[in-house]
């Protein structure tokens, strides 16, 4: 018959036990984001029937790739093709090894004549290579995507692009605007110091925000800043007057820049926490850093004054730009 210190000794590895398989069940949970714990942290794209959940550096990578493209004037199918391309070669991560020699998003190799080893390291490069390859391949548009991607690889495995054709067109249409809201990312709060806005006007991390604009999507029309500060024309308390803000206007508001508006938007959610952004607002619609970004894309609603015309509402709602700021600091 047990002892009474033999009964203790196994009602704690008893408790033991079950704190172990809690803690566990619950780490699995919030990876997962099961249940009624946050969402783990990554981005999703929503569009019709099709979810598609990615990682931070997926996501970051996948919307590298459609910015590029948008930037070059390609077509959604382009980014449908690439994308799929680069889920079956890498699972959408920069690659220091693959098969052989190949390297990168899309295992290219230096020997098959698509650069140095240090160049296909450059996402930029790659994706770009990618494309001036793809756009070669005649009638590329109206191919299977298993097919389009296939001409542009060469691989031995032909139709393994397919398996991630419906994902990659769901992600496509969300990252080019077609399917607006419809790509976010569950992202912390970044943790970093406070920053002063130097002489563009601009912070540090806002600066940085602008080259990567610039070096993604080429000539943008930019405002919100400027050299000393801005001190009037934005809402009180707005990032703009402190240097954390830009602004991307996509005028006049029609279709086509309505796309590419929100093509920019998810861009800067998909690099939300490379770049430290904590707000981006566009087309009544704003997506928030932290707690919020498990909302994703939720409704925008400025105080408008009931006088004002409907141009300044459009204005106000962010109908005709793209607003971004980046974490204040401590």
């Amino acid at each position: 018959m047990p002892t009474t210190d033999e009964r203790g000794r196994a009602r704690t590895w008893v408790l033991v036990v079950v704190v172990a398989v809690v803690g566990l069940g619950t780490g699995l949970l919030v990876r997962l984001g099961v249940g009624p714990l946050p969402d783990p942290d990554g981005c999703t794209a929503r569009v019709g029937s099709e979810k598609v959940r990615l990682s931070p550096t997926q996501g970051r990578y996948a919307g590298l790739i459609a910015g590029i493209a948008v930037q070059r004037g390609l077509p959604a199918r382009a980014v449908s093709i690439a994308l799929a391309t680069a889920f079956q070669e890498s699972k959408l991560r920069n690659l220091a090894h693959g098969d052989r020699d190949s390297v990168g998003l899309f295992q290219q190799r230096p020997s098959q004549g698509w650069g140095s080893e240090r160049q296909l390291r450059d996402p930029r490069y790659a994706i770009n290579a990618f494309y001036d390859a793809l756009v070669e391949i005649n009638g590329y548009q109206s191919m299977r995507i298993t097919e389009a991607a296939q001409a542009v690889q060469r691989s031995g495995f032909p139709e393994a692009y397919e398996e991630h054709a419906a994902g990659a067109r769901a992600l496509a249409s969300a990252l080019t605007g077609y399917s607006r809201a419809a790509f976010s990312c569950v992202v912390d709060e970044a943790d970093v110091p406070e920053e002063f806005a130097g002489g563009s006007g601009l912070t540090g991390r806002a600066e940085r925000v602008r080259r990567d604009l610039v070096a993604t999507f080429g000539d943008l029309s930019l405002g919100g800043f400027e050299p000393g500060g801005v001190s009037s024309g934005h809402m009180k308390g707005s990032a703009h007057y402190q240097g954390r803000a830009i602004d991307v206007f996509v005028r006049p508001i029609n279709p086509d820049n309505k796309r590419r508006g929100w093509a920019i938007a998810c861009y800067l959610v998909s690099q939300a926490e490379r770049l430290h952004v904590d707000h981006v607002i566009f087309d009544g619609r704003i997506w928030s850093a932290g707690g919020r970004s498990q909302d994703g894309w939720r409704p925008y609603e400025p105080r408008v004054p009931s006088t004002a015309s409907a141009s300044t509402r459009k204005i106000l709602e962010h109908r005709d730009h793209v607003h971004v700021d980046v974490a204040r600091g401590t």
